[in-house]
């Protein structure tokens, strides 16, 4: 039951995102393939994963993509919006950086969601122990 709300909850954040609105197949994932987690769904208009983390990770910055994050386990301190430093280009319409000057500091645990628009430095500046999350990526035109 718990991952039909998440689910539900991914697709419409998408949808009110307008994410599906160039995407007109129907896609399906059964239960096996989303519990092995990595990429489920990649269309042009948005991607949809399971992903975990072990670490922080680097800052990041997506010019046309808009991350959902749902995270099913675990906890991470996540660092969102102020500046990014030492940002490099590390493919097309992605950034990479150290750290992150300003922002807002949010506690991730189990059952929460964020939504980080397009343009919005993000980052995973501590990971305890590990972080499970579904995630939908939006991405404009």
């Amino acid at each position: 039951m718990r991952y039909v709300v998440m689910i539900g909850v991914l697709l419409t954040a998408a949808l009110l995102l307008g994410a599906a609105a160039e995407s007109t197949a129907v896609t399906y994932v059964d239960r096996e393939k989303v519990a092995k987690g990595g990429s489920l769904v990649t269309a042009p208009d948005y991607t949809v994963s399971v992903l975990r983390r072990t670490a922080a990770g680097q800052v990041e910055v997506h010019e046309k993509e808009t991350d959902i994050f749902y995270v099913t386990d675990g906890e991470a301190t996540f660092v969102t919006g102020g500046t990014m430093v030492g940002g490099k280009v590390s493919r097309p319409n992605q950034l990479l950086g150290t750290d992150i000057q300003g922002g807002e500091t949010h506690h991730l645990k189990k059952g929460d969601v964020i939504v980080i628009p397009a343009g919005t430095p993000h980052w995973f500046k501590e990971v305890p122990q590990s972080i499970q999350y579904f995630t939908v990526k939006s991405i404009k035109s």
